[in-house]
C-alpha cells in the first residue's frame, strides 16, 4: 500500500529488482573487531550454505536482474571454494567485489581470483597504527599482513580499495590514516565513521567519538583532498559521518528492499546486513525463491512505502526523504522498529542520541571493550 496524503491506494508500485547482492559466506573469521556488523549471537546460526546452494542464489538474483555481486562475512577467505564461487559469479556476468581483511590471503591466492574473474577487492584496515590496529583486531600480525596483501593486490593490477572503520581509537590520526594510504597508492579510500549496530553498538561508550574529533577529521580530509588534488593525486577519500552526530536519518539501505539483498551464511535474506536482530521471521533461501522473498515476503514488504509510518514520521513532510531513517536504529534505541529513528531531532526518542554524545564527551580514555568472537557471541546466544 502506499500513502499519498490521506488517501490510499489499492495499488502497490511495481517494485524494481535488487541491484547489489551481498553473499555473507561465513561468520567465521580470524579477527575479532569490537565494531564488527555481524549479529552479536553468530555462534547460534544454523549451517553455511553449500557450493552449490550459493551458486543457486547467485543463479536466482542474476536472472532478477542483480549486476554486484559482493563476498563478504565474517571472513570470506575462510571458505575453502571462494574461488569457485568467484568464477560461477563471473560466468553469470556480475560484478563481482571481494571484502577482506586480508588475513589469509596470499599472492597466489590473489593470483587465483584473478584467474577466476575478480573485479574488486577491497581490504580493511583498523588503524595507521600497528599496535592500535593489532589491539582492535585482536591479532598480533595483522597490520603486517594487511601491509603486505595491500602492495600485493595492487602489484597484481587490481585498483587499491581500502576501508579504515573511524573511531575513538583512531579517529585522532585520520592524517596518519590518509598518508598510509598514500605510501600504499590508494585508488579509493573510505573513512567510515563507526556506524552503532550489532558489536559496536554492544562496545558504543568504547568506541562513540566526540563532536570535535569529527569535526576535526572531516576538516582534515578535505584539506587533504585539496592538497593532494592540486598535487595531481588520484586518490578518492570518501568520509562518512556517523548517524549520531546528524540532525536527520539517512534513508536506510537507499530504501528497505529496494536496491540490496543480503543472504546470511544460513541463508536467511535480509533487505540489509544487520536487520536479521529485528523482530521479524525473515525468509531463507532454502525455503523460498529469491522471486518470491523479494516480491512477496513480509519481512520485505513491510517498511517499503509508507504505510507502516507512525507519528511523527507520518505526517512529517521529510518522509521522502528519509523513508523514517534506520529501522535497525530505532528498535535498538527506541524498542520499537517502527519508530522514528531516534537520530531525527523530531523523534520523542532523540534525548538517546544527545545522551550518547554527552557520554563520549565525559568518557575516560580506555573504556572497555567486548570482542567480536565466537565465545562472547555464545554468551549473546545463550542470552
Amino acid at each position: 500500500m502506499s500513502r499519498t496524503g490521506s488517501e490510499l491506494t489499492d495499488v502497490r508500485p511495481v517494485q524494481g529488482p535488487p541491484f547489489w547482492l551481498l553473499a555473507e559466506l561465513t561468520y567465521k573469521c580470524p579477527l575479532q573487531c569490537p565494531y564488527c556488523s555481524n549479529p552479536l549471537d553468530f555462534a547460534g546460526h544454523g549451517e553455511e550454505l553449500t557450493t552449490e546452494q550459493w551458486v543457486e542464489v547467485f543463479r536466482q538474483a542474476r536472472k532478477m536482474g542483480a549486476a554486484q555481486l559482493g563476498f563478504s562475512g565474517g571472513e570470506p577467505l575462510v571458505r575453502r571454494d571462494l574461488e569457485q564461487l568467484i568464477a560461477e559469479g563471473r560466468k553469470l556476468g556480475y560484478y563481482t567485489n571481494l571484502i577482506t581483511s586480508g588475513i589469509g590471503l596470499n599472492a597466489d591466492r590473489i593470483a587465483a581470483f584473478r584467474e577466476a574473474g575478480l573485479d574488486h577487492i577491497q581490504i580493511s584496515f583498523q588503524a595507521s597504527d600497528e599496535t592500535v590496529n593489532n589491539m582492535l583486531a585482536g591479532s598480533d600480525k595483522a597490520f603486517r599482513q594487511k601491509l603486505k596483501m595491500a602492495r600485493e593486490v595492487k602489484a597484481q593490477g587490481y585498483p587499491m580499495v581500502l576501508n579504515f572503520v573511524t573511531h575513538k581509537h583512531n579517529i585522532d590520526h585520520i592524517d596518519r590514516i590518509i598518508e598510509l594510504c598514500v605510501e600504499l597508492e590508494a585508488d579509493f579510500v573510505e573513512l567510515a565513521t563507526c556506524q552503532y549496530y550489532g558489536w559496536a553498538h554492544e562496545n558504543r561508550d568504547s568506541l562513540l567519538p566526540t563532536r570535535a574529533q569529527l569535526e576535526r577529521a572531516e576538516r582534515v580530509t578535505n584539506e587533504y583532498r585539496e592538497k593532494l588534488a592540486a598535487e595531481g593525486n588520484p586518490i578518492k577519500l570518501i568520509f562518512v559521518t556517523p548517524d549520531y552526530y546528524e540532525e536527520r536519518p539517512k534513508k536506510c539501505m537507499n530504501g528497505w528492499g529496494e536496491i540490496f539483498l543480503t543472504i546470511t551464511p544460513d541463508g536467511t535474506a535480509l533487505p540489509c546486513h544487520s536487520a536479521r536482530m529485528l523482530p521479524i521471521d525473515f525468509p531463507n533461501v532454502k525455503d523460498s525463491n529469491l522471486t518470491h522473498i523479494w516480491h512477496d515476503s513480509f519481512g520485505f514488504n513491510h517498511f517499503r512505502g509508507d504505510d507502516w509510518m507512525q507519528e511523527p514520521c507520518r505526517s512529517c513532510d521529510e518522509r521522502e526523504n528519509d523513508l523514517g531513517g534506520c529501522r535497525c536504529q530505532a528498535y535498538l534505541l527506541a524498542g520499537d522498529m517502527n519508530a522514528a529513528d531516534p537520530v531525527c531531532s523530531k523523534s520523542p526518542h532523540h534525548h538517546k542520541i544527545l545522551a550518547a554524545r554527552e557520554a563520549a564527551e565525559k568518557a575516560g580514555s580506555d573504556p572497555s571493550i567486548t570482542y567480536r568472537n565466537e565465545r562472547n557471541s555464545r554468551i549473546f546466544a545463550r542470552g
